[in-house]
């Protein structure tokens, strides 16, 4: 993949320490913006239509926004998803609804979202309106269970891809690509997984402990994880080589952070959400790829909540999140949106991930359960190499 910004060349700034490598990378990081390193071009201004929806939503769609306006202009929303990917696309659907004045949005970890939701709809006093969450097997157990979602198609879907809808009721609001970072001051860029692992097999001590891994525990790394294994034959021969000098994170955020830090030389399977701001943010100190042999493509869905408080505001954001409009506004907080004809500078699309590797090495993660044995049994194996 190419550099996401333009950067300063390694050789400006040299090896960093180990031991001060968090004072040493701010340094360079501030020598290197002083130094003619230009910044990321900001995303253009999104031009949104207010209080106007697209010609083919149907004729009635203008009492659903008036329902909308009548709920008082609030939305609560349970998500695995930062404040920095939300902030373009509620502020762009303030800006398209004019009466919505309060968006309220946790950050959940990926399988937290539906406890949540589940423990509260038992007590039959949620207040959430809509789910957020890219664990697609959690999301396959949930969206199952009766009571969970509340029935809505969107007008939206004659315009996208068929991949769009995920489940009944289950959205596609981006899909996110599972990329390499690395620190430039510390490696070269891999190629890919593959190309990461015969690094680390030619010189094993100066990569140990230096590379993470999403912590395949959890259902995001598990779900990730997996899904490269049953794509690719030749993955467990690169696990062979990689995961006893891998450490493994429990975020995508933590990894970043400690790739900037220099704690770490570089990672794998992390979340292109977090991962682009911090890269636009770095001046070149992180920059990321999509890994060449085959990148990980995982849905991050949206479900109306059953017996949610604002149910017709909550239907216009998951149109607005599907159109043009939102789909753009997704893309400039960092998340990768799928509709055809978004592009810009600063913003990353599932389009840029097949231009570069290749629509047969982009992996989408479908939205099914694992059996527990089957689980288990692929977990034993992962953790068979993990510091062995």
């Amino acid at each position: 993949m190419k550099s996401i910004q333009s950067r300063c060349g390694t050789h400006q700034r040299g090896r960093l320490s180990l031991v001060v490598a968090g004072t040493v990378a701010l340094a360079a990081l501030t020598a290197c913006g002083g130094g003619g390193g230009s910044a990321a071009e900001k995303p253009k201004e999104n031009p949104i239509k207010a209080g106007q929806v697209p010609d083919h939503y149907p004729a009635e769609y203008t009492d659903l926004i008036e329902e909308a306006e009548k709920e008082g202009g609030t939305l609560t929303i349970y998500s695995n998803t930062s404040e920095e990917n939300w902030a373009p696309v509620f502020r762009d659907f303030r800006k398209k609804y004019g009466f919505v004045k309060k968006i309220s949005a946790n950050d959940l970890d990926s399988d937290e979202v539906f406890q949540k939701v589940l423990s509260e709809q038992a007590t039959g006093t949620s207040p959430v309106d809509l789910a957020v969450s890219n664990a697609a097997s959690a999301w396959a157990t949930f969206a199952a269970r009766p009571g969970t979602l509340a029935p809505y198609e969107s007008p939206e879907l004659s315009k996208l891809p068929e991949f769009a809808k995920l489940l009944p009721n289950v959205y596609a609001m981006s899909m996110d690509p599972q990329l390499i970072a690395y620190n430039t001051t510390l490696m070269e860029a891999p190629k890919g997984i593959h190309d990461l692992a015969e690094k680390v097999a030619e010189d094993p001590k100066k990569f140990s402990d230096k590379i993470t891994v999403r912590d395949p525990e959890s259902s995001f790394g598990f779900t990730v994880t997996r899904a490269y294994t049953e794509a690719l034959p030749t993955a467990w021969d690169d696990f062979a080589k990689l995961l006893p000098e891998t450490r493994p994170e429990t975020s995508s955020g933590t990894q970043m952070e400690k790739i900037l830090a220099g704690e770490y030389m570089a990672g794998f399977f992390i979340s292109g959400g977090p991962a682009f701001p911090v890269v636009e943010d770095s001046d070149g100190l992180v920059d990321v790829l999509y890994p060449e042999e085959g990148t990980v493509v995982l849905p991050r869905g949206v479900g109306l909540a059953a017996d949610a408080p604002h149910p017709a505001t909550a239907k216009l954001f998951i149109d607005f999140l599907l159109s043009d409009e939102g789909q753009r506004s997704v893309a400039e907080g960092g998340l990768s949106s799928y509709r055809d004809g978004i592009s810009g500078p600063g913003l990353h699309t599932y389009q840029e991930l097949v231009a570069e590797v290749g629509e047969d090495k982009a992996i989408q993660v479908p939205y099914t359960e694992v059996p527990k044995a089957e689980s288990e049994a692929w977990l034993k194996r992962f953790d068979g190499l993990v510091g062995k």
